[in-house]
């Protein structure tokens, strides 16, 4: 099993997920609204703490629920947890293994809040602290840097949204994810072949906003985990506010800039980069005139509202970080110092 077998696998784990915990997120929906919760406080680390951004902006944006996302030290050292009244408490952990977001899930009970596990492994520390438990179904993920349960983390968040929400016409988008992920494993060749250019790349920042501020800080992870470059995720707008002075001419920035409301305001960040700093881009987007400001443009499909575009948008970049390790001389498999299962206090 590697890396790469694993990013291939994601149509078949994420129908397999739709297909087989639809009911289990209908009755968790159910659940959560019985409650009358007044916000959502969520806890989680690494490639979770990045499917936590993507919910950030999905249950405020489409449910109105305000997120807050954890800072766990307060739960282990400080031992100064935060008052979560009426709150539902989630932990996203792959493993469910790390005492950081369980002591969260603890401290969720003993303050009588609902809680809630979302991990690959439903007999986990985690999954047996909380109230409710909604399991990945990937099956086993040996690869080091984590790729189809981070898909599968965001499609189990979407399919809470559009439960909470009702919406069934969301759900009906949602069934045809697999699709549009098969659709971005298609270009791999395209995208072997594009890392070529970067061979010698030491540093880069990653550009998204609104529903893919998740896609820049994932796909920033994959290229620190598995090829050791210093890559910076930002919003778009944080990115005026200072750091775009670090670019220069032939500077790399990848974007993700899928159609939707923060599109325009992305834009005009790729414009102001090729145009005034000439920065070279790589822009993964299904807008004509976003991909055509890249030197590396990579094409989504365009049948995907902006509220799914993280699951599909992020698999090009995982191909990406996965080729440029191996064209690098590196093991995508075998990353240096870092381990599978982290377990912080």
């Amino acid at each position: 099993m590697s890396t790469y077998s694993e990013i291939f696998q994601q149509p078949d784990c994420l129908r397999r997920l739709f297909t087989e915990q639809r009911k289990e997120v209908e009755k968790t929906a159910a659940e959560i609204r019985r409650r009358s919760v007044n916000f959502v406080f969520l806890a989680a680390r690494g490639t979770s703490d990045n499917a936590g951004r993507y919910a950030n902006y999905l249950l405020g944006g489409k449910n109105g629920l305000p997120v807050a996302l954890a800072t766990p030290s307060l739960f282990t050292y400080y031992q100064t947890p935060p008052i979560l009244k009426n709150a539902l408490v989630i932990g996203i952990s792959q493993s469910g293994q790390s005492p950081d977001i369980v002591s969260v899930i603890e401290e969720g009970r003993r303050q009588n809040c609902l809680t809630l596990a979302i991990t690959n492994e439903p007999e986990s520390p985690l999954a047996c602290k909380a109230d409710l438990v909604l399991p990945l179904l990937t099956g086993p993920e040996l690869a080091v840097a984590a790729t189809k349960t981070y898909t599968a983390e965001l499609m189990v968040l979407a399919m809470l949204s559009a439960a909470l929400a009702g919406d069934s016409p969301g759900m009906a988008s949602l069934e045809k994810i697999p699709e549009r992920v098969s659709d971005m494993l298609k270009i791999d060749d395209m995208i072997q072949d594009a890392v070529k250019r970067y061979r010698y790349m030491e540093q880069t920042v990653v550009l998204g906003r609104g529903f893919n501020y998740a896609t820049a800080y994932e796909w920033a992870l994959k290229m620190k985990e598995m090829t050791y470059i210093s890559a910076e995720p930002y919003s778009s707008a944080d990115f005026m506010h200072g750091p775009i002075a670090i670019v220069h001419g032939g500077f790399p920035v990848m974007a993700v800039a899928p159609e939707g409301r923060v599109f325009d305001s992305m834009m005009d960040i790729l414009i102001r980069i090729k145009t005034d700093l000439n920065g070279e881009l790589m822009v993964i987007s299904n807008r004509r005139e976003a991909l055509d400001m890249a030197i590396t443009p990579v094409e989504l499909p365009d049948e995907l509202p902006e509220w799914l575009s993280p699951i599909a948008a992020i698999v090009p970049a995982q191909l990406f970080a996965y080729h440029l390790s191996c064209i690098k001389g590196h093991d995508p498999d075998r990353p240096r110092i870092i381990h599978k299962v982290t377990e912080t206090k």
